[in-house]
């Protein structure tokens, strides 16, 4: 091992693991000598308030076996021993793994190499990425999935496994973010992924070949709860500004890439997907009139190509990818929705006023028309609307257009 100074430091938070502690950690110690002999690494085992042997163990460890090191901590939570461990460290990453070592080793060096090359700023184990072997029983396979869909939904975020016990981080980024992470539990990290996807890191995921630990101590719903509770708790103070992002951006943060699209083009791709949407409306027009009146099929057809129109034109039309403004612009594409659905209405009631007996064929001409109309409003609401976020001022947040992208 490199004598001059870890660069890396793999933390294993432990409470009460007398039994399995020493044998882990001679393993993790082996993977290590194997996969990184050319730099400097240590193991830090952070005791968190065990009230078993595991530190006395720990310290015997920290004495008797090459690259461990122990802290003790006097207060249980696993957020606050990462915390602790990450920021007291003097390595270049700062990595760590649940002592039960569920993750395949081997998923190690894939892990910090993206960190130690310099390519990204964080990076995570995924048991739900393409490519990850897992092993675990149906009810913790449901959590973990709907616990990350809830994430996606609620928080807007891109990564797919919040809580694999196997991650790690520049200590750049460590130093500059975990001081604006406030839990001290098991939504610590979560909540670390969030702000980090939030100020522009970037977050390399690897797959991950995990079994599932049957004797784990881990109180499952105590953990939903928590973590339920955290996610309220982070979306108030995202929504009230608590957290600097705008400065860490400007000290952390990726420059973001250009992805705003020429007026002409948005015009254009507004148009081909605006022919698109009109087409699926009709179908769903026609379709519907078998099932109920005239106005339903209207508000019913709508409602269902408004959302997809939304979708797609937020994306492509506008270039628009932060997944974070997702539910606020579907919501405002509702709105503008709305008055579509109003206007349409509204020549559609007129159009049954001059002649009663009309059929589906001619209330669709009449729709159709009341609808390239307010396409044209449309257009400008979603102009208005659609239009990528502004960096945050300083030079970390100045964007990179694609043709710089493209010199690279």
């Amino acid at each position: 091992m490199d004598t001059t100074g870890p660069r890396l430091d793999v933390v294993v938070p432990v409470f009460n693991e007398a039994a399995t502690l020493r044998a882990s950690i001679l393993t993790l110690q082996a993977a290590l000598r194997a996969s990184f002999e050319t730099i400097g690494w240590q193991i830090t085992i952070a005791d968190n308030a065990s009230t078993d042997e595991s530190g006395r163990i720990a310290d015997t460890l920290a004495k008797t076996v090459p690259g461990v090191r122990v802290i003790h901590l006097t207060e249980k939570g696993r957020g606050r021993a990462l915390k602790t461990a990450w920021l007291t460290s003097d390595a270049e990453v700062v990595a760590y793994m649940d002592v039960d070592l569920s993750t395949d080793l081997r998923a190690l060096a894939p892990l910090v190499a993206p960190l130690l090359s310099g390519h990204s700023d964080v990076a995570i184990g995924s048991r739900l990425a393409r490519g990850a072997r897992v092993v675990r029983g149906p009810r913790r396979e449901l959590l973990s999935r709907g616990y990350n869909a809830l994430l996606r939904t609620a928080l807007g975020v891109t990564f797919s496994d919040a809580q694999c016990g196997f991650k790690a981080m520049t200590a750049r980024a460590a130093r500059e973010l975990l001081p604006h992470v406030e839990d001290i539990g098991w939504f610590f990290d979560t909540e670390v992924l969030v702000l980090a996807e939030r100020i522009g890191l970037r977050i390399t995921e690897v797959p991950v070949d995990w079994l599932d630990d049957p004797l784990s101590s881990v109180d499952v719903g105590a953990t939903v709860r928590g973590d339920l509770v955290g996610i309220v708790r982070l979306e108030r103070s995202l929504a009230r500004g608590r957290v600097p992002l705008a400065e860490l951006n400007t000290k952390l943060g990726r420059r973001p890439l250009d992805t705003r699209v020429p007026l002409m083009l948005q015009i254009v791709r507004f148009g081909v997907i605006g022919v698109g949407a009109t087409i699926l409306y009709s179908l769903l027009y026609l379709a519907l009139q078998v099932i109920m009146p005239a106005q339903w099929s209207n508000f019913v057809a709508l409602v269902i190509s408004a959302v997809v129109n939304t979708a797609v034109n937020r994306r492509v039309t506008f270039g628009v990818r932060d997944r974070s403004t997702v539910a606020l612009h579907l919501t405002e594409g509702l709105v503008v929705f709305g008055v579509t659905w109003a206007f349409t209405s509204t020549a559609l009631a007129v159009a049954g006023t001059l002649d009663p007996n009309a059929g589906p064929w001619r209330n669709l001409v009449v729709l159709t028309t009341a609808n390239v109309i307010a396409t044209v409003a449309k257009f400008v609401a979603f102009h208005l609307l659609f239009r990528p976020a502004p960096p945050a001022e300083g030079a970390g947040a100045e964007r990179v257009t694609r043709q710089e992208l493209l010199k690279v």
